[in-house]
């Protein structure tokens, strides 16, 4: 069973550190990161989410408020807080909190909370349901990603290539590009397979924004895309066998 996660954290540091944490258990994978909880409640309603690790202090509403909110939701996520707050563990339990963590985190901890999920939903048979609704729930044509602190949703059919960047994964659009918290191979799984195409180690490209395809040299390709810079996007000499395939040439 795999629990589809939301991370919840206003400071970027905090969310990479749960986010790493978490990379170390099989059973979670992580689908989207909100700055705040207004972020957060607009993700929770645009997607099934099993499991929410989730801060407490945070501008405008608290995660506490948050908590709340989400349990009058049909099928809301659990919720594990993650805070360096001991003080608010009754409130949050009161809110039906699944576990609180306390920063820095306890990999061990954070894996015996994770535990208590999973026995919750087996114990009331979501876990069949998560199982086979998984695919659907993920694939809903939009992406969260990050510019200047806010979260926003990208739609599918505006993304033109997704690369990296020394550890950073960007998503390029026409005319502005947006910060992604997901490995490439995360999102090969998410996008899809039809129209989203791994060029390179690191690159993906949409092929409806493919424009031109280039050779270049030793058997690779750069394929033109059409985003407002013209990019040149690579395409390796094992990926292009795979394209030439596809596209028949």
């Amino acid at each position: 069973m795999k629990l589809r996660a939301l991370i919840v954290d206003d400071e970027y540091p905090a969310r990479q550190e749960l986010r790493y944490a978490l990379s170390k258990i099989d059973n979670v994978e992580i689908v989207g990161e909100a700055a705040n909880a207004q972020e957060a409640l607009s993700l929770i309603k645009a997607l099934d989410y099993s499991v929410l690790f989730l801060d407490i202090a945070m501008p405008g509403m608290s995660g506490l408020d948050l908590g709340a909110v989400i349990q009058e939701l049909p099928n809301p996520p659990h919720v594990i807080y993650v805070t360096a707050y001991d003080e608010y563990a009754v409130k949050a339990f009161d809110v039906n909190a699944v576990d609180y963590i306390l920063k820095p985190i306890d990999e061990k901890r954070l894996r015996k909370a994770v535990n208590k999920v999973l026995k919750l939903m087996r114990e009331s048979g979501n876990g069949a349901e998560a199982a086979t609704q998984a695919e659907p729930a993920i694939r809903i044509g939009r992406l969260p990603a990050e510019k200047n602190g806010k979260t926003v949703l990208v739609n599918e059919s505006d993304i033109v290539y997704i690369f990296t960047e020394g550890d950073a994964v960007y998503v390029k659009t026409f005319a502005d590009r947006y910060l992604l918290h997901f490995t490439l191979k995360e999102l090969e799984a998410r996008l899809n397979p039809t129209i989203f195409f791994r060029t390179h180690r690191c690159f993906i490209v949409n092929l409806h924004k493919v424009k031109e395809i280039i050779p270049f040299f030793n058997g690779t390709y750069s394929l033109v895309v059409d985003d407002k810079e013209r990019s040149e996007v690579p395409l390796s000499r094992a990926q292009a066998k795979k394209l030439r395939r596809l596209l028949g040439f």
